[in-house]
């Protein structure tokens, strides 16, 4: 036994096969718990959804009532007739015309205890009070009201509020459910005034208080924007000790969620009432399968065997199956970490076998590979250095040189010394030592001496400003970066300028990166030029910005292709590049 071995994948997939079997035992059983728990809640939905509809029809019928008693209201002639007039023809008038409205409202009020109050407010600054007891509450402006400003921008539609306390009369706080609606002449073309019948929230209290989900389930009344209606916990509510999923409710046509809360999650029942608000019923899934208990522990039991069995069988297979593997996986995490000098042991597996030789030929040719590259990379920034160096114009030269001859001619002993002293400090920095990072400082010394230079043989046409903070001096950047791009400002920017031009170089650092920007006030460029500045070809702008686009190159291939250069150029006013590289201590 100790000396038999599986010779190919196809034996270890015939006993895998057994631990198939052993697994679907073990799936089958979650399922018929989860199919059989699923089956009870879709049974206390649908006996949810049906209490919620009757509930839904009751408050319907009081909403119902309520749209009546608008209608009535909105085609009473008396209610017309003293919001249409602007002007009465006697106080007696005006008196009699209140008190036959009153009346009206009295007697619905008298027929319907649930309505709390009926009121008209007209916009020609009369109203009418249906409680003969009631007065308006000076403190309140009517028209700032929710229930108002709604009522007239539906423009003639019934406006169901939520619930709220009516703050309209003196000495009196009521929750209620308010209706409102604008009233519009016979004819329809004058608006009159806004009609309001308030409906004791105390119906609805007594609608909910018998109905019960369970132990802990309830129903809740939620409007179309997200206000709580009813809430039997409304103090809860308000004062943020409890949460509903308002969000998803009213993502929800009709229909159920469910939250994931562990021991107290919930299911959501959503109806919609068809008049702007949605009844929500809350059950708790653990109230939901009186004998989940029982039923988890017995399919728990059967999984537990189950698992066991596979295990003992995975250990044994798993161990004749993975250790080839494992050691194939072992030599790829030294690849990995850049060892290329590894080989694979061949086993007997034949797959395996297969594999590893495979493997090894790969890891062969990785190394060579790399190996080119690397040389090729070296090759290509040091190629490119060189072209960057290369960019120093030998009309510069000559145009600088001939500067010298001149002032001394003049015998200008100080600028000769001075233009002579930065030209061959500027040649010392771009000669260099051959390496390819240098600090910050060294850059702005060596575009100091450049511009020191150019300020020289331009004169008044030029000026510049260097701002370098000193806590960035010591961070490394690639060499030669700044004079390309200060070039090209100098000779298609400021050269091209009516009057002086100003170059402003400073320094900025975020928190992992290094910033140049480089500001001239010359002639900026236009979008497609910005757009062509980096992609176009030497022969298609007759060499403008290779240097440019050469030190963009340099940043990507040395930092990474997040770094490199952005420009902003505006025509006529000038143009920014910022250089963004790396903080390299």
């Amino acid at each position: 036994m100790n000396g038999w071995r599986f010779k190919s994948i196809q034996s270890h997939i015939a006993l895998a096969f057994v631990l198939l079997i052993l697994l679907t035992i073990l799936t089958m059983s979650f399922v018929s718990y989860y199919l059989y728990e699923e089956s009870v809640q879709k049974n206390a939905e649908e006996y949810t959804s049906e209490l919620i509809k009757q509930v839904n029809a009751n408050i319907r019928t009081y909403v119902t009532s309520m749209e009546d008693i608008s209608d009535l209201a909105a085609n009473n002639r008396d209610i017309q007739e003293y919001l249409s007039k602007r002007k009465f023809g006697s106080l007696t008038e005006e008196k009699n015309y209140e008190e036959k409205i009153s009346e009206f409202f009295h007697s619905i009020l008298v027929s319907r205890t649930d309505i709390a109050s009926i009121n008209v407010f007209g916009y020609n600054g009369q109203y009418v009070l249906g409680r003969k007891d009631a007065e308006l509450n000076p403190h309140v402006d009517i028209s700032s009201l929710s229930w108002y400003r709604k009522a007239q921008e539906t423009q003639g539609g019934n406006v169901i509020s939520s619930s709220h306390v009516q703050p309209i009369f003196q000495d009196e706080y009521r929750w209620v459910v308010s209706l409102s609606r604008e009233l519009k002449s016979r004819e329809g073309d004058r608006r009159l005034g806004i009609l309001l019948v308030d409906l004791n929230f105390s119906v609805i209290n007594d609608i909910f208080s018998d109905i019960n989900l369970g132990q802990r389930g309830y129903l809740f009344i939620v409007d179309r924007g997200g206000n709580i209606v009813y809430h039997p916990q409304q103090q809860l509510i308000y004062s943020n000790l409890k949460t509903e999923l308002i969000d998803e409710v009213l993502a929800v046509g009709n229909g159920s969620i469910m939250t994931d809360e562990g021991g107290h999650s919930r299911m959501y029942t959503v109806r919609d009432s068809g008049f702007g608000w949605k009844i929500v019923g809350v059950s708790y899934i653990d109230e939901l399968v009186s004998n989940k208990a029982e039923m988890r522990t017995l399919f728990i039991a059967l999984g537990a065997f189950c698992i066991i069995v596979a295990i003992l069988l995975s250990v044994f297979l798993s161990g004749l199956l993975s250790k080839p593997i494992r050691q194939l996986q072992e030599h790829m995490k030294e690849v990995e970490k850049g060892n290329f000098d590894i080989q694979v042991p061949v086993g007997n597996t034949k797959e395996i076998a297969r594999l590893a030789r495979a493997f090894n030929i790969m890891v062969g040719k990785i190394k060579e590979l790399m190996s080119q590259i690397v040389r090729e990379q070296e090759f290509k920034r040091k190629s490119e250095l060189n072209a960057l160096q290369a960019q120093i114009n030998p009309h510069f030269l000559y145009n600088t040189l001939d500067s010298i001859v001149w002032m001394a001619e003049s015998k200008k002993s100080e600028e000769v010394v001075l233009m002579t002293s930065a030209l061959a400090k500027l040649f010392r920095a771009s000669i260099g030592k051959g390496e390819e990072l240098v600090p910050v400082r060294t850059e702005m010394e060596h575009i100091f001496n450049y511009l020191t230079i150019q300020k020289m043989r331009y004169k008044d046409k030029l000026d510049f400003h260097i701002y370098a903070e000193e806590a960035l001096m010591h961070y490394k950047t690639i060499k030669i970066v700044l004079q390309p791009i200060v070039e090209n400002a100098i000779y298609h920017g400021i050269k091209n300028k009516r009057g002086p031009g100003t170059i402003t170089i400073r320094s900025e650092e975020t928190e992992r990166d290094i910033r140049l920007i480089v500001t001239d006030n010359g002639v900026g460029m236009d979008e497609e030029k910005l757009r062509k500045l980096l992609v176009a070809e030497p022969e298609q702008d007759g060499g403008r910005g290779v240097g440019v686009r050469n030190v963009h190159r340099r940043l990507h291939l040395y930092f990474g292709p997040e770094y490199g250069l952005s420009f902003e150029s505006v025509p006529g006013e000038g143009t920014t590049v910022v250089i963004r590289f790396p903080k390299v201590e």
